[in-house]
């Protein structure tokens, strides 16, 4: 009896199979179908446009490009394209955190970097946590220099990165980094055994095993805290005094502030009840200058009295100053870009309004005060 419902389950397994395998392949003959169903829209992407945006490498070195580079060539590139933005020595400035520092020889030979479990030590550089060098690879590949990415040719990159792993103690003097020695360099990554598959968020030992996420999260259903109540809120006609907050955040960051320009709900949390009617707030006035350096980004190259990676908004309000047509030029310079003036570093076209770019330039021309 038992030999003879196994051969029917087994039978039964089979015709399941062949059904599933007739309906997949209708499938993609409908899918195939249906891709014709709207002639001269579209098209497929040729082998070529596709191996352009191919361009990802795995930790396993899968998707390298052929190529090589030596550490002294990479010095020049490093000065000329990365060094205004990461310093000289990889140390960076005021604009990126620091790439290099924190591994020892060590760490090298171990493979754990000593200092990230070490509390009284202050940051953490780029070479203290990356454990595959096809992450710097790939990120230097696709996403550098700042202002002109991608424009690395292969060579480029790996004489970058070569120069790079050098400043770290990672890589000899005379090391050439190539597709073919990628290999070696991961082999003496400082962070290479620092990072574990030994939980339930990867395909690691534990998952297949019993492995748990590291963090769980519980909703509070008993002894739950009260939901507060407001007892006061900032008067309508003075919670747009100082010009929309939600325009005067910085473009990166979770900072994101109220729309201030709307009315705020007075109904209490959680009531459900219908907001009062708000007085009408008084027009917004156009915003400033130095809010919207903020908006459109300006900060992240400049300060007001201080030289980042551009110059100053001082400084320039001061280079400017007295000249006729200062707005005029000073709106075109913005909008259009420019490499010269102000040293070899470029600073890219930028798309803002031009009746923003306009207000910027006039409160250059005013002082750039704060």
């Amino acid at each position: 009896m038992s030999s003879s419902r196994d051969a029917k389950r087994l039978k039964g397994a089979a015709s399941a199979v062949a059904v599933a395998a007739a309906l997949w392949a209708v499938g993609g003959s409908a899918w195939a179908a249906g891709a014709q169903e709207f002639p001269g829209i579209g098209r497929s992407a040729t082998p070529k446009e596709v191996s352009a945006w191919d361009i990802d490498v795995r930790p396993d070195f899968k998707g390298l490009p052929k190529g090589s580079g030596t550490v002294s060539a990479g010095q020049d590139i490093w000065e000329g394209k990365c060094a205004h933005c990461h310093g000289i020595f990889g140390e960076s400035n005021e604009v990126f955190s620091p790439l290099v520092g924190g591994t020892t020889a060590d760490d090298v030979k171990t493979g754990r970097v000593a200092k990230l479990t070490d509390t009284s030590f202050p940051g953490r550089t780029t070479l203290m946590k990356v454990p595959t060098v096809s992450t710097l690879f790939d990120y230097i590949n696709r996403a550098m220099p700042w202002t002109a990415p991608k424009s690395l040719k292969p060579d480029e990159v790996y004489s970058v990165l070569a120069y790079l792993l050098n400043m770290g103690g990672v890589v000899p003097d005379n090391f050439v980094l190539s597709d073919k020695t990628m290999a070696d360099a991961q082999a003496r990554m400082p962070n290479r055994n620092g990072m574990t598959l030994d939980h339930g968020m990867w395909p690691g030992k534990s998952m297949k095993t019993a492995g748990k996420p590291d963090v769980k999260a519980v909703a509070c259903m008993t002894n739950c805290a009260p939901e507060p109540n407001i007892g006061s809120f900032l008067p309508a006609f003075a919670r747009n005094n100082h010009g929309n907050l939600a325009e005067q955040n910085r473009m990166v960051g979770a900072q994101i502030g109220a729309d201030t320009t709307k009315p705020e709900s007075t109904a209490p949390l959680g009531t459900g009840a219908a907001p009062v009617a708000p007085v009408a707030p008084k027009p917004a006035a156009a915003p400033s200058g130095s809010a919207l350096i903020n908006k459109h980004g300006c900060v992240a190259c400049h300060s007001v009295d201080n030289k980042i990676v551009g110059p100053s908004f001082k400084d320039v309000a001061g280079k400017y100053a007295g000249r006729a047509d200062g707005v005029d030029y000073l709106t075109g310079k913005i909008r259009a870009g420019g490499q010269g003036v102000w040293g070899p570093i470029p600073m890219p076209a930028q798309t803002l309004p031009e009746a923003d770019a306009r207000a910027i330039a006039q409160w250059l021309m005013d002082g750039a005060k704060k």
